[in-house]
């Protein structure tokens, strides 16, 4: 891991870009540090997230965590996989077209993305905990919710998982979901246009953890009140403190 840019915010913040190989980063640490640390998942595409993902490291900072994301396969300034920019036109184009979304597309367009970015993040883990402003667990918080699940399951780094359900999960990781045990609390956005809302229900049953939580708020994809950092805050703070 290389870092290649460093700027601290008037909250204390240290904010530093990195790179692991080819794989751009980012980590937030709190002027506290060290301090545990929250992964933070999204869909791709680090220059258009950032406003949102910095809002929620500081937000989180502000709490005593520290929190690191990276960017996913094929997105950014990634090299680009021509079976996921097919499988994602045919997602959109079946959308636009109010057609149910075929098993074999979803299957198409997650599943290898799960298969590739578990592993990195987990390469990412390897680098980031040594640093000394990291201690203590570490939690994921995001999407996509399917690496997530996966996450869950393979990495027992991770002690709990705050997932947001606003994004298509394969049925076949519905074994996977039975395997979590880790406490998890997942956000749901009711009327998220881009979501399956009735397989987000069924995801949440399957979780095999005996400590499972789930906030379902009205509104479409973007319209997460404001109240659920604070939420997130003390499901962390319950679990890697």
């Amino acid at each position: 891991m290389r870092f290649t840019s460093e700027q601290r915010f008037d909250d204390g913040v240290l904010e530093r870009g990195f790179t692991l190989g080819e794989i751009p980063g980012i980590l937030w640490t709190p002027a506290s540090a060290p301090a545990p640390l929250i992964l933070l998942g999204h869909p791709g595409g680090l220059r258009g997230m950032y406003p949102r993902l910095a809002a929620r490291a500081r937000h989180a900072a502000a709490e005593g965590f520290a929190a690191a994301t990276i960017e996913l396969p094929w997105s950014g300034d990634r090299p680009r996989s021509t079976t996921a920019e097919q499988a994602r036109a045919d997602l959109h184009r079946a959308l636009a077209a109010g057609e149910p979304i075929d098993d074999e597309i979803v299957d198409r367009l997650v599943l290898p993305l799960v298969d590739r970015a578990a592993p990195e993040w987990r390469a990412a883990l390897d680098a980031l905990l040594p640093l000394p402003e990291i201690g203590g667990p570490v939690g994921y918080a995001g999407g996509v919710i399917a690496i997530g699940v996966r996450l869950a399951v393979v990495e027992p780094r991770i002690s709990a998982a705050l997932l947001f359900a606003g994004s298509f999960v394969p049925r076949t990781m519905f074994e996977q979901a039975r395997q979590v045990t880790i406490p998890l609390q997942v956000l749901l956005q009711w009327d998220d246009e881009g979501n399956d809302r009735q397989l987000a229900l069924d995801l949440f049953d399957a979780f095999g953890s005996k400590e499972k939580t789930l906030h379902a708020n009205m509104g479409g994809h973007t319209g997460v009140p404001e109240f659920e950092g604070d939420a997130a805050n003390r499901f962390f703070a319950r679990h890697l403190k």
